[in-house]
């Protein structure tokens, strides 16, 4: 029921902590439309590059998601292809390619499970222009305009 669906927007600011380097990550669920979870949360390692910083995004909304189909599942819902939104490619197509490679070995091994997810298409990911990125308004300081942009697609 398209009216029953999950979706996820997920986004990072980059190395924003000055004093640690690290990124935090910021996140937002919907079922319906409606926002019914978001998330704020301080990296724990210090990212070298934005797109493993929102990689490690990526998969902690992912977890959520999961969370979210699990105890849906229960009163009889079933989700495939949950759209997830992020606006950085690069970490788009590394959750895409099962291919370790040097640039990307370093990343803590608990991060990679959401591989396995899109491959199970559990999770689908696509790219948000950045001015659509939900995730935003629950980290960044933005403009009136922008804000009340965003503020009536949260479903409030």
């Amino acid at each position: 029921d398209t009216g029953f669906a999950l979706t996820a927007f997920a986004d990072v600011d980059y190395a924003g902590c000055q004093d640690t380097r690290r990124s935090t990550s910021s996140s937002a669920q919907f079922l319906g439309g409606r926002l019914v979870s978001w998330s704020l949360k301080k990296q724990k390692s210090t990212a070298i590059s934005t797109t493993e910083a929102e990689y490690i995004a990526l998969s902690g909304c992912c977890a959520q998601i999961l969370w979210m189909r699990l105890q849906l599942k229960d009163y009889g819902f079933d989700f495939h292809k949950i759209p997830m939104y992020c606006d950085n490619q690069s970490a788009i197509a590394l959750c895409y390619n099962i291919v370790q490679h040097s640039r990307s070995k370093h990343i803590d091994i608990r991060h990679h499970f959401i591989k396995v997810q899109v491959e199970r298409k559990v999770v689908e990911l696509y790219f948000v222009e950045t001015k659509y990125q939900l995730a935003d308004i629950f980290m960044k300081a933005l403009p009136r305009e922008r804000f009340e942009t965003l503020l009536p697609l949260l479903g409030v």
